[in-house]
């Protein structure tokens, strides 16, 4: 069984959820059966020339222009063709942008699983007319997909109650436990402490409500507390520019997109993970903070609340004093062994990468 994607710009060590996601499933499928050809954007992998393979997952590096606009547009068009080219069966796209194209594949006889991974046209980065261009992915989408998968039981409910559509399967991203790091290395490069900073990682885009936690942490009288942000913009825009400006006045440790043994020493030795956001689809990066069992503050938004926390370890969105506030508490309370003990069982049951990607081989052989 043969599987072309689309909808990522690549992996491993893109910046992303998407990327992320793709990153943990494939090589999963690799190894239940599945042959997996990934087409990348080629200016996000590094020596692309070189890269033919990872984990067992093929690789079609096409070129797309690196235009917030056009990228996904112009990338799933090529690969579409590429995909029907190599005789192709089945055609997974990820996100409701490329889906716009659905439509296209199925004229030239491809089967179309569509993941959908959020209503992105809700996010404040697009203008007006990429809102409705995305809106309109989401309705291809969901009209001629053979099979729709939603990644949160919100989205699921969202989307059956907007199409009318029956059958839409809720397959969740997932997280794998990792090993935890003294952190020497990333500590001492940026002057940190263990258990003294708090730490989030994202991009920079308005969603992710890093300008909220910028100005909350600009509000704690407490020079010895640091925040930590690792990410950075896809395409420079002027909320990221403003955003690092902000940061750098404020004091803030910026250390730009990070994967691997970097990233993990900041999640071991972080004393608060915040994710401020005001959009999610189902998000990776608090299920990662989870199995580095840290301290949480995360905003109150739906898909953040699927994931069943203590109450007090939610803020209301966009609340920068209760945002302060909350982070001067919990930073103090830290985490019981006991909420540890309970959030490792909620994504041993719930958010198991294994278990996704089998939920995942069985709707492909189904198709």
């Amino acid at each position: 069984m043969k599987v072309f994607v689309l909808g990522t710009r690549g992996f491993p060590g893109v910046q992303g959820g998407v990327e992320k996601h793709c990153e943990e499933l494939y090589p999963r499928l690799v190894k239940l059966g599945c042959e997996v050809v990934v087409c990348t954007r080629r200016s996000y992998i590094q020596h692309y020339k070189r890269i033919k393979q990872w984990q067992g997952v093929s690789y079609m590096h096409l070129w797309a222009p690196k235009k917030k606009n056009l990228e996904a547009i112009v990338h799933t068009f090529l690969g579409i063709i590429m995909a029907r080219v190599n005789s192709i069966r089945i055609l997974h796209i990820h996100t409701v942008g490329p889906a716009i194209l659905t439509p296209f594949a199925k004229l030239l006889g491809i089967k179309v699983v569509f993941t959908h991974h959020g209503p992105d046209y809700q996010r404040k980065k697009w203008s007006k007319f990429a809102k409705v261009a995305l809106r309109l992915g989401e309705f291809l989408g969901l009209k001629f997909a053979d099979r729709v998968i939603a990644i949160s039981r919100t989205n699921k409910k969202f989307l059956e109650e907007k199409y009318e559509r029956k059958g839409i399967v809720y397959i969740p991203n997932g997280v794998t436990l990792p090993q935890i790091e003294p952190g020497d290395e990333i500590l001492k490069k940026y002057r940190l402490e263990p258990n003294r900073y708090v730490f989030t990682a994202c991009r920079f885009v308005p969603e992710k409500g890093l300008h909220d936690l910028v100005e909350a942490y600009k509000r704690i009288n407490n020079p010895e507390l640091k925040l930590v942000i690792a990410g950075d913009a896809d395409h420079e825009t002027k909320y990221s520019r403003k955003l690092k400006k902000d940061a750098q006045d404020a004091g803030v440790v910026l250390t730009g997109f990070l994967s691997g043994k970097p990233l993990s020493e900041l999640f071991s030795n972080a004393g608060l993970f915040v994710l401020p956001s005001y959009h999610e689809g189902m998000p990776i990066v608090l299920l990662e903070a989870l199995s580095y069992g840290l301290p949480l503050l995360v905003s109150d938004i739906p898909p953040n609340r699927e994931i069943s926390l203590p109450e007090f370890r939610y803020f209301k969105a966009g609340d920068i004093n209760d945002l302060s506030r909350k982070i001067q508490e919990l930073i103090k309370k830290g985490v019981s062994q006991a909420e540890k003990e309970a959030h490792r069982e909620i994504l041993d049951k719930d958010y198991n990468w294994d278990r996704i990607a089998e939920a995942t081989y069985n709707l492909f052989r189904a198709v």
